[in-house]
C-alpha cells in the first residue's frame, strides 16, 4: 500500500491514479496519522462488496489479520479464510527455507 501525505496529492495525483488504475489500496495521511484509504472501485469490489474487497486488500498489503479483516469483512475467519482461498490469495507468506525449520523444528520436540 502506497502512502502520501495530504500536501503531496496536488503534485502526486497522477501516481495516486495509478495506483487505483492498478487495484491498489492507496493511504493519505495529514501530520503524519492516517486520514483516509483510497479505495480503488475494481469488478471485486462489485462482486464481494466494500467490506470483504476493502478487508481481502487490506490483508493483501499487510496491514490486517486474517482475524481482523475477517471482522471487516463481516464473516467468521473460516469463512475469510475461504474467501481467500477462492481468490488463490495465500494466507501465509512463509519463506521457504523458513517454513522447513519450523517443521525440523516441530519434528525434533516429537
Amino acid at each position: 500500500m502506497h502512502t502520501f501525505t495530504i500536501r503531496e496529492l496536488r503534485e502526486r495525483s497522477g501516481e495516486l491514479s495509478r495506483e487505483a488504475e492498478q487495484g491498489r489500496l492507496a493511504l493519505v495521511t495529514r501530520h503524519g496519522q492516517p486520514l483516509f484509504v483510497s479505495v480503488p472501485f475494481t469488478e471485486a469490489l462489485l462482486e464481494a462488496g466494500v467490506n470483504a474487497a476493502l478487508a481481502v486488500e487490506l490483508f493483501k498489503s499487510g496491514a490486517m489479520t486474517t482475524a481482523r479483516a475477517a471482522k471487516l469483512a463481516r464473516m467468521s475467519l473460516p469463512q475469510f479464510l475461504a474467501h481467500l482461498s477462492a481468490q488463490n490469495i495465500p494466507v501465509s507468506d512463509y519463506d521457504p527455507a523458513e517454513l522447513a525449520q519450523e517443521l525440523d523444528a516441530f519434528d525434533a520436540v516429537q
